[in-house]
């Protein structure tokens, strides 16, 4: 038991683990300007009326735009084909457009 005890202590304090690095913990004031609450909340809003709507859009623009991914690792993650997902992204992108138009 000591052995497992040691080892696993030493696997949290190896590098590749960021056995040097220390966890801080942000105030959540610190996560969003005070100046963007709107903006996120409109966003917000705006992407559960998509889901709603079309759930795979909304979960292609969350992939694109929180995760990052490209449109061609939003497709395999989604398991649509390419073209599909062109058409969906120009879909979404259009739907989002004139909701933030209103």
């Amino acid at each position: 038991m000591r052995r497992i005890l040691v080892e696993h202590a030493r696997e949290k304090q190896r590098l590749k683990h960021g056995g040097d690095l220390q966890r801080v913990d942000l105030p959540d004031r610190d996560l969003v300007a005070d100046d963007r609450v709107e903006e996120i909340l409109r966003v917000h809003e705006a992407l559960d009326a998509l889901a709603h709507k079309d759930p795979q859009a909304a979960e292609l623009v969350k992939l694109r735009f929180f995760v990052g991914l490209t449109l061609a690792e939003a497709a395999v993650a989604l398991d649509i084909p390419r073209r599909t997902i062109d058409r969906l992204w120009v879909y979404a992108k259009a739907w989002l457009g004139a909701e933030f138009r209103r």
